[in-house]
């Protein structure tokens, strides 16, 4: 038998349209790797939560935002795509109204 170690994450895409505008919610990165750089919120999945579970766990972390329904996006699992190791990030996808979208920050 063997055995591998593979980190699952989940990130949020949030679409809302702002000024007539299409635009997507990010967040700006205060731990490494990738310190103060922009990102799609998400992180982590605990080992006792669904990917769902996690997503929405994450969004409202990070952002504040809870009143969203997510639908799951896409998966990627690129091999050295993360340099914290081998990463596969299941995406989540949600469009809703401006007015929903009053995010605060995180951590």
């Amino acid at each position: 038998m063997f055995q591998q170690h593979i980190l699952v994450t989940v990130d949020n895409v949030i679409f809302s349209i702002l000024r007539d505008k299409l635009c997507v919610l990010l967040t700006q990165r205060s731990i490494e790797p990738f310190d103060g750089y922009w990102c799609l919120p998400g992180g982590f999945v605990l080992e006792n939560e669904t990917l769902e579970q996690a997503a929405y766990r994450k969004l409202e972390h990070e952002t504040g935002i809870d009143n969203v329904y997510l639908e799951q996006l896409y998966t990627f699992g690129a091999v050295d795509r993360d340099p914290r190791g081998r990463v596969v990030t299941v995406a989540y996808m949600a469009v809703t109204a401006e007015k929903y979208v009053k995010p605060m920050a995180g951590e």
